[in-house]
């Protein structure tokens, strides 16, 4: 079996994910045979570093032995038993031990499919809680500029990249908008100085709070991603913003809802975002790296006191009836304690900081190139953003699809990139040695060279960036 054999045959039945299929008339598809650690294999035989943990959701490499094995001893057990009314021994000990670990006060757990389906459930969740009391007005939600929740009609309510959102705008209830605090947003001071990063978290919060205090009596819950906002390009901010938030959000009687799903783990330093903050959120979403990047799942984490609003007789119909057939699932849960496993086995977060500092010594040269805007890092999370004129900040024309250039390229030399517009991004499985960290970056730095070098237009016909 080959390459060609594989596509051939996939792109007869298939159809991909985020995705014009148009591309593919020109841009092959790569099959994978296998993976192993950090590398994945084709069916030619060519290998590819996955710089992006497929997805954002590798956390110790493919075909991880001990994940395995957690994994075939779960399946001679119970694959799967519905959770209403039921339970299983792997569900109860991953909510004992997420609790155990999440900031202080989340209590309970709501599990759900994957991490579209997890915001949905606290989406949900909150609008229901004002309800059950006796606050039916409180409807509406407030998210950040640039941000991305998921693919879900009330995930994608709350996102802000008209990319995903704009065609679907007839069925969405649009949330109130406040303005992102990505520390990119730095301004110059009369003094000559340049704002701190918490100097803009503060800046930009004013804009949260006046939303808050003029709007909190139809607000159900703010929602956004702590530190990170991914799909938007890598897009960081300073911890002060969330403390500002929570203490803002209890002031005003409102909701928080942590958006975890790419940022948690381990992904920004700590094993959770909002640690940097000091916070807790009423929610906590949780995805991807949660099961390792083995099977989806999802969790909604939250409070006594949000419980305790839906725990009553059933004829009160208070009762939160969301479902999802494989809520739950037994084998998702035992990989996840697995994965749970290795992380205090391996002190894997502080392990990591080694890691984080050889990447941060690796991209330090290309904040030195003509075209790199900035190179930004948040622990294990690094971007490049590129623009056409450093001085002028002009980007690149999204229809010349820079990042399509450079992915190829990349692809070519070995590596998986998969750029946001042309914010070339690094987020690599924790099983990721010193050398294959500085490999990586310096095949992307050629991979960004070749991309920008080739004729402007060039890639036009193909439609929008990929993300």
């Amino acid at each position: 079996m080959s390459n060609q054999d594989i596509s051939r045959r996939d792109l007869k039945h298939v159809w991909h994910p985020c995705t014009q299929m148009h591309d593919h008339e020109q841009l092959p598809l790569v099959p994978i045979r296998r993976g192993e650690g950090i590398w994945l294999e084709d069916f030619d035989g060519k290998r590819y570093l996955d710089a992006i943990s497929s997805w954002w959701v590798n956390l110790f490499g493919h075909a991880n032995p001990e994940l395995n094995a957690a994994l075939r001893q779960q399946a001679d057990t119970l694959e799967h038993v519905i959770l209403a009314g039921f339970t299983h021994e792997a569900i109860v000990e991953l909510s004992e031990r997420l609790v155990a670990l999440a900031p202080p006060g989340l209590s309970k757990c709501f599990y759900a499919d994957n991490g579209s389906s997890g915001i949905e459930v606290a989406l949900k969740m909150s609008l229901h809680a004002w309800r059950n009391l006796c606050q039916p007005g409180k409807t509406r939600f407030i998210a950040l500029e640039n941000s991305y929740h998921g693919e879900t009609i009330g995930a994608l309510g709350v996102t802000d990249i008209p990319l995903f959102s704009e065609t679907y705008r007839p069925m969405l209830q649009p949330p109130l908008r406040a303005p992102s605090p990505d520390a990119s947003q730095r301004r110059t001071l009369p003094d000559g100085s340049v704002e701190s990063d918490a100097d803009v978290a503060r800046r930009q919060f004013v804009a949260m709070e006046a939303l808050l205090a003029q709007h909190a009596h139809e607000v159900a819950a703010v929602i956004v991603e702590p530190l990170v906002q991914g799909a938007a390009g890598m897009r960081m901010y300073d911890p002060l913003y969330l403390t500002l938030l929570r203490e803002a959000c209890d002031r005003h009687g409102v909701h928080l809802i942590a958006d975890e799903i790419a940022v948690g783990f381990g992904r920004t330093g700590t094993l959770f975002a909002c640690e940097q903050a000091g916070i807790t959120p009423d929610f906590l979403v949780l995805s991807k790296g949660l099961t390792a990047g083995y099977l989806p799942m999802s969790v909604v984490m939250t409070t006594d006191a949000v419980y305790d609003v839906f725990y009553d007789r059933y004829d009160t119909l208070k009762g939160f009836l969301h479902s999802h057939s494989y809520t739950g699932n037994a084998l998702a849960a035992r990989v996840a304690l697995a994965s749970l496993d290795i992380f205090a086995r391996d002190d894997v977060v502080n392990a990591n900081r080694e890691r984080v500092r050889i990447m941060a010594e690796a991209l330090a040269p290309l904040r030195d190139h003509p075209h790199v805007l900035e190179v930004r890092q948040k622990g294990m999370i690094a971007a490049v953003e590129l623009v056409r004129d450093k001085a002028a900040r002009t980007p690149f024309d999204w229809r010349e699809r820079r990042g399509l250039a450079i992915f190829q390229a990349a692809l070519k030399r070995g590596l998986l990139l998969r750029p946001i517009g042309s914010v070339v991004y690094f987020m690599p499985p924790y099983v990721i040695t010193p050398e294959q960290i500085r490999w990586m970056v310096a095949t992307a730095a050629a991979a960004i060279d070749e991309g920008l070098a080739a004729p402007a237009g060039s890639w036009s016909e193909r439609g929008p960036e990929m993300a």
